[in-house]
């Protein structure tokens, strides 16, 4: 399971990346740069271990996510135009963190005795709600709450994780079929333009002062 460690903090360190990135696009300073990276890298798992009440929560624990989440904020600051020029490598580490994020979250939730249903939502939180966070922070409209598919990507691969644990498939390929379906999933809906939006007629629709 050693990779799955390593994996692991690279995410951590890509999800930072992402969050300083967005912060200095929103023209914050360094402190708040560093802030919104950090929040947006352990936010989910923090959420998590305090829902199950699992104490310390788990970066606390280990250094070197605190380290991952410091190279992040480092590599975003020193070689920002490099990295924004990898926005296709860092979709692919984002979606690749996003999965794997979501199997962690319900390994741990299902080791502390919780059922399947719940360990799958934790799960999703443990994948998402840090992104929540900084877009909460940074003034924006979370993207899990727009018309992009993201949270039901890592819903579905969960799923597909409960579903091939069940059948006994050796770790390691479940990791990694879980994971390309959630890559897969949020690959797709970003090339068609798939989304899982309200369809509505143009006049339809509710407004603050329409009555109900």
């Amino acid at each position: 399971m050693s990779w799955i460690y390593f994996v692991d903090l690279f995410g951590t360190c890509v999800f930072a990346i992402s969050g300083v990135l967005t912060a200095i696009h929103k023209k914050f300073d360094l402190v708040g740069s560093l802030i919104i990276g950090f929040v947006t890298a352990i936010g989910g798992g923090t959420i998590r271990d305090v829902l199950i009440g699992r104490f310390p929560v788990g970066w606390l624990n280990d250094r070197y996510y605190f380290l991952a989440v410091i190279i992040g904020f480092m590599v975003a600051y020193l070689f920002k135009n490099e990295v924004m020029k990898l926005k296709r490598s860092m979709f692919l580490f984002d979606t690749i963190g996003i999965g794997l994020f979501t199997i962690l979250g319900i390994e741990i939730s299902m080791n502390q005795g919780l059922n399947y249903e719940i360990s799958i939502v934790l799960g999703v939180i443990s994948a998402c709600f840090g992104g929540i966070i900084r877009d909460v922070l940074t003034n924006e409209i979370p993207l899990i709450f727009r018309k992009e598919i993201y949270a039901s990507a890592c819903f579905l691969g969960g799923l597909i994780y409960l579903v091939s644990r069940e059948l006994h498939l050796p770790q390691n390929a479940n990791i990694l079929l879980s994971i390309l379906t959630v890559s897969l999933i949020r690959y797709f809906s970003i090339r068609y333009a798939w989304s899982l939006q309200i369809l509505k007629n143009e006049n339809e629709g509710f407004s603050a002062d329409d009555e109900i």
